[in-house]
């Protein structure tokens, strides 16, 4: 959790804005404009790791196919298993009618 009052503060009106997101396209256009090409990237890559990690991938194949250090994905393994964030939103997806 974050600590700093400032930094909550922000985070907290950051986390307003994306609840203000109504489809795809717009999620999508407010990262794009908020990161940059290297940040999304990232962050697209430990979303990735954490849902190779709930299919049981091994930390290797994780490495190589994601190219992450086994550092980085130790730290969203302990996150998935301390936190709530990672687990709330990959169980939601399990959950979702698959598209035909």
């Amino acid at each position: 959790m974050i600590k700093s009052r400032r930094l909550g503060r922000q985070l907290d009106g950051l986390v307003e804005a994306v609840l203000m997101l109504r489809n795809e396209d717009e999620a999508r256009r407010f990262l794009e404009d908020l990161c940059t090409a290297a940040e999304l990237k990232t962050l697209a890559q430990r979303w990735e790791a954490a849902r190779m990690l709930d299919e049981g991938l091994t930390y290797e194949a994780i490495e190589g196919r994601t190219g992450m250090s086994s550092a980085t994905i130790s730290r969203i393994r302990r996150a998935m298993n301390q936190g709530s964030g990672y687990r709330l939103l990959l169980g939601r997806l399990r959950r979702r009618p698959r598209a035909k």
